[in-house]
């Protein structure tokens, strides 16, 4: 049985999700202080840098939902199951200028100790071995407690009718190491709601995360971890 190497977080456009899990811990924790940064051609990222009222916007996450997707590989992948990965704790918050999206601010924070199989092909007790790998193997949660995404630059790329296709950049924090990552995002914004969802790769080794393997080794969890996300966010 194939166990789970794995990363998170943030927001490119995805027409369905698997279905979430029929139980999940809708609890999230008090939403992250919005962070600021200057993009690099100097410019503010700031909505208050641009004289116009900034609103602020909490993420509802009883509403929203985070897949890790972990795909199998090796030279009998196909005796492997990809793995569907979720997060029950955590938070974000958008700083914005209402009608512009951008200049923008974005902060996620998952807690590592949260992330656990969500797939029905595995049984309950498959499910138990695979989520105590993760914690002591993958994610070391009591080293690494929190997965972070900071922004530091949202670009508009094409807007019409109050939605808005955007690139975010930022600082994405996985098991101790920091690396700058782009996210494409469809955002839409009505009354005091704003909705984005999306999808963006990552590579594990880029972030020393581990993976294990079955089958002595001839099923493994590929290099490529796809985030896949639908967010709500509410003004606040």
């Amino acid at each position: 049985m194939l166990k789970l190497g794995l990363a998170l977080l943030a927001l490119v456009s995805f027409n369905t999700l698997p279905p979430r899990p029929t139980t999940r811990d809708a609890a999230a924790r008090a939403p992250l202080a919005s962070a600021s940064a200057a993009d690099g051609a100097g410019r503010s990222n700031s909505p208050a840098a641009s004289g116009a009222p900034a609103a602020r916007f909490v993420v509802d996450a009883s509403k929203s939902d985070f897949l890790v997707r972990a795909m199998a590989g090796g030279a009998l992948w196909f005796k492997g199951h990809d793995h569907f990965v979720r997060p029950r704790d955590f938070a974000g918050e958008v700083t914005l200028t209402p009608g512009a999206v951008a200049p923008a601010t974005l902060t996620m924070s998952v807690r590592s100790a949260s992330l656990e199989e969500t797939r029905d092909v595995f049984t309950p007790q498959q499910k138990q071995i695979i989520n105590k790998e993760l914690r002591e193997i993958v994610l070391q949660p009591d080293k690494y407690p929190e997965i972070t995404f900071k922004s530091t630059d949202v670009r508009v790329e094409n807007s019409a009718g109050g939605q808005f296709r955007v690139a975010v950049g930022g600082d994405l924090s996985l098991h101790g190491v920091t690396r700058h990552v782009v996210i494409p995002a469809d955002v839409t914004m009505a009354g005091e709601e704003l909705r984005a969802r999306g999808e963006f790769e990552i590579s594990r080794k880029d972030f020393g995360v581990p993976a294990t393997s079955a089958f002595h080794g001839t099923v493994r969890i590929r290099d490529k971890l796809r985030v896949i996300f639908q967010i709500v966010a509410r003004q606040a």
